[in-house]
Parts: C-alpha cells; sequence; structure tokens
C-alpha cells in the first residue's frame, strides 16, 4: 500500500480523543493533497476531512469543530487529530492521496461519489477507529 495508516486499532470512550497518521512510502509519487475517508459496516466510504500541500483544511459537517486534519510536509505525514469522539464516529479510516480530493470535497459538499474516489491515485490500507463505553 502507497500510504500507511497508524494510530488506530484501539476502543475508545465516547468523548474521548485519538490521533491518527498516515505516512507516505516510496511508492507515493504525489502527496499534495491528502483526505481521510471512513467506511462503517453497511455504510458507504465518506470523506472526513482533507489538506491541501499548503496546509488549507476542509470538514465534512459532521466532524467540524470536534476533527482537526494536519500535515507536516518534512516528514510525509498528515494527521487527524479526533476528540469528542462519539459512537457513530466508530469505522475503518483509510487515507487518500490525489491532487483532486480537497477540490472535490469542497465540489461535492463533502458527499464524494464512489466513481471519483474509487479513482483516487493512493490509499492505504485502513486503520480501525472503536468508540465503545
Amino acid at each position: 500500500w502507497p500510504l500507511v495508516e497508524s494510530g488506530g486499532g484501539l476502543v475508545v470512550q465516547p468523548g474521548g480523543s485519538l490521533r491518527l497518521s498516515c505516512s507516505a512510502s516510496e511508492f507515493t509519487k504525489d502527496f499534495n493533497a491528502v483526505a481521510w475517508f471512513r467506511q462503517a459496516p453497511g455504510k458507504a466510504r465518506e470523506v472526513v476531512a482533507c489538506v491541501t500541500s499548503d496546509g488549507r483544511d476542509s470538514y465534512r459537517d459532521a466532524v467540524k469543530g470536534r476533527f482537526a486534519v494536519s500535515r507536516d510536509n518534512a516528514e510525509q505525514t498528515v494527521y487527524l487529530q479526533m476528540n469528542s469522539l462519539k459512537f457513530e464516529d466508530t469505522a475503518e479510516y483509510y487515507c487518500a492521496a490525489d491532487r483532486a480530493i480537497c477540490e472535490d470535497l469542497d465540489h461535492f459538499n463533502a458527499d464524494i461519489p464512489a466513481s471519483r474516489w474509487s479513482l483516487y491515485a493512493y490509499w492505504g490500507k485502513g486503520t480501525q477507529v472503536t468508540v465503545s463505553s
């Protein structure tokens, strides 16, 4: 996998926090625009947040004010800080990199269709986030 996620695999209580990381590998040729997606069982994959190479960030409404995406360009790593976690945040979280992602998030108001995200250049294999009491 061109991108490597870490920081998941834990059970977090509601209201808790977790930080995910997404690192580029030698196979990632374009790490400019990077987004976090998530997919809960039985539900469609949805974009959560996106950050451009110059640090401009965008979010879906459900996570605004709770999640923050940031990046360390020197380390080729993007982070997703998740605070005030809710049960409905439970999902497999994926990072993806493609120059179109952040523009698509804005254009589609975060409801990026599968016909678009399925074409993104680089993906990670995902990391599980479970929010449970």
